[in-house]
């Protein structure tokens, strides 16, 4: 790796194992100089199944990411329980656990289960190797786990990076009627592949004014994509945590619908008590109350996705 001194631009060459640290403190020994250097980051090259392919290819219509660079509003309880309302009306419904903090894998009962980063190590295995089902019927998971987080580190910045699940989740485009991908809170390598690989981006806000900045971001984002990587690509807002109760919440709720005129789901997810134990016993809330409030909405929401995905008619499950 090379060096420079900061005050007398000499630069030197150092070999690349004489330090493991990522920052370390140097002596030039033309002028004495104390200063900070870094080691270089080095990407890895990606191997693809067919880069060309997806890369001309548009997004396929079944896949949704969900996304908002805001923690907190119930961007993992909407893919759980939308994909589980989705899979009432008898569709196959895929969940990527797409965030290295794996919080969908877990409330689906899957802890330390091999997981994208695995797949994409062992690119000669299809993807359908590292899908497992689980406990509801039509609905299976692609897990995350810690080493999630080698995907960012290895690959964020590596030439067309951003086309990497697109690339994988092409092989499953006749197996599952709605693929669904969680995100993390954060602009990296995760999201910039989910929205790239999804035709249509659901943006989770809560009844919070504060919320529209993340929504903000993502949308910026979605605009850049769009130029860039995904002509076709979609977006809407999902108003969660209403809480009907409150003048504050209404007020909030008409403020933001009017923000994003013609940009939100006519369904919207309230504040319920039984959604939050259906949290803590790790279930989707339509199979742990399918009356409570949150579980109707849930279904309504999917229905809602049915009709705009242009599926064919269907009846409340």
């Amino acid at each position: 790796m090379i060096i420079v001194c900061q005050q007398c631009q000499t630069r030197f060459h150092l070999d690349d194992d004489a330090t493991r640290k990522s920052t370390f403190v140097a002596r030039c020994s033309v002028c004495g100089h104390l200063f900070s250097a870094y080691r270089p980051v080095r990407t890895q090259a990606i191997t693809f199944i067919d880069l060309e392919k997806v890369r001309q290819a548009e997004a396929d219509d079944t896949v949704m990411a969900i996304s908002n660079r805001k923690g907190g509003v119930a961007k993992t309880t909407t893919c759980l329980n939308l994909g589980a309302s989705l899979a009432l009306y008898g569709k196959k419904v895929l969940l990527v656990d797409f965030d290295a903090q794996a919080n969908l894998s877990l409330c689906l009962g899957k802890r330390e289960l091999p997981t994208f980063y695995d797949a994409q190590k062992a690119v000669s295995r299809p993807l359908d190797e590292f899908i497992v089902a689980t406990a509801y019927p039509n609905v299976w998971l692609l897990p995350s786990g810690r080493n999630m987080v080698l995907l960012n580190k290895n690959y964020f910045g590596s030439r067309d990076f951003e086309f990497l699940l697109k690339d994988r989740l092409e092989t499953l485009e006749a197996e599952f009627d709605f693929i669904l991908i969680d995100t993390p809170p954060s602009i990296e390598f995760s999201t910039l592949n989910a929205l790239t690989a999804a035709r249509r981006v659901l943006i989770p806000c809560q009844c919070d004014y504060l919320s529209t900045h993340g929504v903000d971001q993502v949308l910026r984002l979605i605009a850049l994509i769009r130029k860039k990587s995904n002509p076709l690509i979609e977006s809407r807002v999902l108003l969660t945590m209403l809480d009907r109760d409150t003048s504050v919440s209404q007020m909030i709720l008409s403020k933001i619908k009017r923000l994003y005129q013609g940009q939100t789901f006519e369904t919207l997810i309230e504040m319920d008590g039984q959604l939050k134990e259906a949290q803590i016993l790790s279930m989707p809330a339509i199979h742990y109350s399918r009356k409570s409030p949150a579980a109707k909405q849930y279904i309504q929401l999917a229905r809602e996705i049915l009709v705009a995905t242009d599926r064919a008619a269907v009846s409340a499950p």
